[in-house]
């Protein structure tokens, strides 16, 4: 009975997890405008996600932002120019480019907190979670657009002979830090306290 109680817990945590991601990916709730800034919060939930459910967890949260992710490369739930420009080019690498970073950063997330809460503790494991999380995103993404992409003429265009990290730093820019500093403050202590109401009740 107890397993029980534990894994409906667990769903119920990861449906509200979800349920909170699809609409921070759907409603302008997910980009927070500084000035010039566009801030994405989509990697929020996952991080809580990697947290309060672990690596598994994290890596369903992560596929469920790369499906949200892939979708406004068709104008669902909002639209990605490149992600437009990516899809004309090829549908399914447009599709892998967008699924697969948000998979491995929500799966290395939970593992990170959990090496970090042996290491450490877990109050510090969730900051270094959160801030990992949004690190792992931008450049797991950018990765994969070299990888899949880096020859079209599209991103050749864009890279412009520079050096491909020089130009995924630029491409990126102020934008990731920032949004590296609010997962870190933001996944930090929701999910540290999170983390211990559920094991409270297990």
């Amino acid at each position: 009975m107890r397993k029980k109680n534990i894994a409906t817990r667990d769903m119920v945590t990861l449906a509200m997890l979800c349920a909170i991601l699809l609409v921070l990916s759907f409603t302008p709730l997910g980009y927070l405008t500084i000035g010039p800034l566009a801030i994405s919060l989509n990697m929020i939930p996952v991080g809580i996600g990697a947290i309060v459910l672990g690596p598994m967890g994290g890596a369903f949260l992560g596929a469920v932002f790369g499906i949200t992710s892939f979708l406004q490369c068709i104008g669902v739930g909002g639209t990605s120019p490149m992600g437009v420009i990516l899809f004309e080019i090829s549908p399914i690498l447009a599709f892998l480019q967008r699924f697969i970073p948000r998979v491995l950063a929500g799966l290395l997330a939970g593992y990170i907190y959990k090496g970090t809460k042996r290491l450490i503790n877990a109050t510090i494991a969730s900051f270094v979670t959160g801030f990992f999380a949004a690190l792992l995103n931008t450049v797991l993404f950018m990765l994969a657009l070299v990888l899949f992409f880096g020859n079209t003429e599209y991103l050749q265009s864009l890279i412009g002979g520079q050096n491909v990290i020089l130009f995924i730093c630029a491409f990126v820019g102020i934008n990731a830090v920032v949004e590296m500093i609010a997962a870190t403050l933001i996944v930090g202590p929701i999910g540290n306290v999170l983390n211990k109401l559920v094991l409270s009740r297990r």
